[in-house]
């Protein structure tokens, strides 16, 4: 059962790092898809993702899991109402991933990464009821000083980074919750979103614009399958991961996203930014020290089969 355990919490850790990989390239994308605007760029990539995810259900024979998942909504409709708020949810973070690096924001959507993780901890100690080990706490006190430096270096907290960091812990708890924390529950909630692309499709055409720019379709391409997978596996770390831990590792992505606003994005780096970033490196580095010592705490599987009761129904 331990190794079973520990394999588990290895894949959830190398899904949660490889999900801020894909997301960190994702975020140089929509500046080269101009002159698609982010809400035109946000239905491809609604109906991309829905095709790319259909293909791999094919291919990995999971349409079972949907057609349970379709039966159980059927069976509770108060779950259509909860899948439909989850659309929303992950629609709005979707839009706002496009829309802050074409528009200079951003760092401002960087800092809201870097907060997300605190509150997922916060959620994970309340809702929960997990416990941190001395590791995990030196971390997370590591990032709320970083987090704290970059907050009032920016003078507050802007409207973009406060969607980030209370949005997504919504959308999480929201899932696990009603046992929608599935792959096929992902897929269902980007079909609930078709609805706004064909809006967006009717309101602002853009197919000429495709067509004339080979390389906008490739982009876009690029993106629909990039996120496809980025959401997999983001969504399989956070299953598998405790809260805490799924929480903590999020800040693998906020580095990333601001080393990419710095280098492709060109937006301004200033020497104090190191106040921000050095403690939250260092939480990761004590991250990483507990995920290879021996002493790693792993998710019990108990732990893992109360997270999401009614998933496997």
């Amino acid at each position: 059962m331990k190794t079973r355990n520990a394999v588990a919490g290895r894949s959830g850790v190398l899904s949660s790092v490889g999900a801020s990989a894909i997301f960190g390239v994702i975020f140089v994308l929509p500046p080269h898809l101009a002159p698609l605007e982010p809400e035109q760029i946000l239905a491809y990539r609604i109906v991309l993702m829905v095709v790319f995810l259909a293909a791999l259900f094919c291919v990995a024979r999971m349409w079972d899991g949907v057609v349970a998942l379709v039966g159980r909504i059927r069976s509770a409709p108060h779950l259509i109402g909860i899948l439909v708020m989850d659309a929303a949810l992950l629609g709005l973070q979707l839009w706002l991933f496009g829309w802050a690096p074409q528009t200079g924001h951003g760092l401002d959507l960087s800092l809201g990464y870097l907060i997300l993780p605190l509150v997922m901890v916060l959620v994970s100690v309340t809702v929960h009821g997990e416990r941190l080990s001395r590791l995990r706490i030196a971390a997370v006190a590591c990032a709320a000083v970083g987090v704290a430096v970059a907050v009032g270096g920016a003078g507050g907290l802007r409207w973009p980074t406060l969607l980030v960091a209370l949005g997504f812990p919504l959308y999480f708890i929201c899932r696990r919750a009603s046992g929608l924390d599935s792959a096929g529950a992902q897929l269902l909630e980007l079909t609930a979103m078709l609805p706004f692309a064909a809006y967006a499709f009717a309101a602002r055409p853009s197919f000429h614009v495709v067509a004339d720019h080979p390389r906008l379709l490739f982009g876009l391409l690029l993106l629909g399958l990039l996120s496809a997978a980025g959401f997999a596996l983001y969504l399989t770390a956070s299953r598998v991961l405790p809260f805490s831990l799924f929480g903590v590792l999020s800040y693998v992505e906020p580095v990333l996203l601001v080393m990419v606003s710095l280098t492709f994005l060109r937006e301004t780096w200033e020497p104090k930014d190191a106040l921000t970033y050095v403690p939250i490196c260092t939480g990761l580095a004590l991250l990483a020290f507990e995920a290879v010592s021996k002493k790693s705490p792993a998710a019990p599987a108990s732990r893992l089969d109360g997270d999401q009761p009614a998933a496997r129904r």
